[in-house]
């Protein structure tokens, strides 16, 4: 990484310092102001030859809000306009502005905010769906965009845990996830029962049959690698707006778009990515069709010094047993060992609902823990979190044009399992808005109002 130059002329007077403090003691006064002098003049030349870099370096991390005034040849239309900055939305974005189209995206609280479906800490990568080979494409070709994605951030966004499923009878679908991901070329191992013991020993797998282990996988950072996404999308020309949307009738051609503050937004072709509130902005369309439920986070302490609990010694997890699934990750970036259910909890409103973790949802997380990770029965509850699923009733993803309007695609129902998928949605995105046809399970009408199922 490239240093600024007044980074490196403060560094350099740090360094002098620094090598002058083992003789300080034999300094007098005068001589320690002297040398202290001499030091911040040997780096005024570096700082002063480097002035035009550092107005650029200083002008570089521009906020994405900022983008829009920016950005004065967009004028007041665009190619598209990107409702939404969740993962779905930011990908599309960015896919979009790849295929050289003026993107604005849009969001009323901000990339990967605190109520979003995209928002917290981490999201599982894997590949392994039984035979459903169209999610394990989506996951191995986004895995490579978002390693991309991390090469070029300042901080992580993709830690190579790998990912553990592990199973309490023979299962149908880890035989075909093995079948399906080595077809694939995905670097797979099936993992008897004696082998789980010998590699993890700090689960207790009481009970275990096997075990279908991905060594690529792991976990992405959740909101830091939305707003990362974003910002990279604004630093390459895109612009960005914090704002609430308002929808025109549906009578006609959609133009423009409203904001609750007053102004109008114009394009030429619209996508709507707006995760739980994607039913409440099309009520007649998709309120009947999206089942949002409350789902429960937690993240414990591991006992101190005790690092059998990190990531360089256990994977992410998941533990199939007949629909009551606990998954989880190690302590990733010392937050604590994550442990979520994954099963529908009760529908929400997104905009109502009180984000504090229930009794039930500790007691049945503490439960599992003193069962499988006994080391853990006694650790501390660190952080916890209240997010939601915007589910479909067969687990697959909406992306699709809205039946009115031609211009305008409709992009969600993520069912748990999208966040990973971020960058090959935005793919689909973008060939739709190409003129591409849509894939026929990720229609509008493809989407049943019968009750929703987990999709693991």
């Amino acid at each position: 990484m490239r240093l600024a130059p007044f980074t490196v002329s403060v560094r350099l007077l740090s360094a002098t310092l620094l090598h002058w403090g083992a003789n300080v003691r034999n300094f007098t006064r005068r001589q320690t102001m002297t040398a202290l002098a001499s030091a911040v003049a040997s780096t005024s030349s570096i700082a002063a030859a480097g002035a035009s870099e550092i107005q650029k370096t200083a002008s570089a991390p521009e906020a994405p809000s900022q983008s829009l005034r920016r950005r004065s040849n967009y004028g007041s239309s665009v190619d598209i306009i990107v409702v939404g900055a969740g993962v779905f939305g930011a990908w599309a974005a960015a896919r979009l502005q790849a295929a050289g189209k003026q993107v604005l995206l849009v969001d009323a609280w901000g990339p990967g905010h605190a109520r979003a479906s995209s928002g917290g800490e981490s999201r599982m990568i894997r590949a392994s769906y039984g035979p459903d080979e169209i999610y394990s494409k989506m996951a191995t070709k986004s895995l490579e965009y978002w390693k991309s994605l991390s090469a070029t951030a300042d901080l992580p966004l993709f830690h190579e845990t790998g990912v553990l499923y592990f199973y309490q009878r023979e299962d149908q679908s880890a035989a075909q996830s093995l079948t399906a991901l080595r077809r694939l070329g995905v670097p797979v191992e099936r993992l008897e029962r004696k082998v789980l013991a010998q590699r993890w020993p700090q689960i207790d797998w009481t009970g275990v049959v096997a075990g279908v282990f991905e060594p690529t996988f792991g976990a992405l950072m959740a909101r830091r690698s939305v707003a990362t996404l974003v910002d990279q999308f604004v630093r390459a020309g895109g612009a960005y707006r914090q704002a609430s949307i308002l929808l025109p009738a549906a009578d006609g051609p959609l133009e423009t778009l409203q904001t609750r503050a007053g102004e109008t937004l114009k394009a030429e072709q619209f996508v709507f990515a707006c995760g739980p509130w994607l039913g409440k902005l099309f009520p007649s369309l998709i309120a009947e069709r999206l089942f949002v439920t409350r789902q429960e986070i937690l993240f414990f302490q591991p006992p101190a010094g005790d690092d059998r609990f990190g990531p360089n010694a256990l994977p992410g997890w998941a533990d199939d047993n007949d629909g009551a699934m606990y998954y989880g990750f190690p302590d990733i970036e010392g937050r604590g060992f994550k442990i979520a259910l994954d099963a529908h909890g009760a529908p929400v409103d997104p905009d109502t609902e009180d984000r504090l973790l229930s009794p039930e949802g500790l007691a049945g997380a503490r439960a599992y823990m003193a069962r499988r990770f006994p080391a853990l029965a006694d650790a501390r509850l660190s952080e916890s979190r209240v997010c939601q699923y915007e589910n479909s009733a067969n687990g697959d993803f909406l992306i699709d044009r809205h039946p009115d309007w031609e211009n305008a695609i409709l992009v969600g129902m993520g069912s748990g399992h999208g966040f990973k998928h971020g960058p090959a949605v935005g793919d689909l995105v973008a060939s739709l808005v190409a003129g591409g046809a849509p894939e026929p399970r990720f229609t509008l009408a493809s989407k049943s109002t019968e009750k929703a199922r987990a999709v693991h």
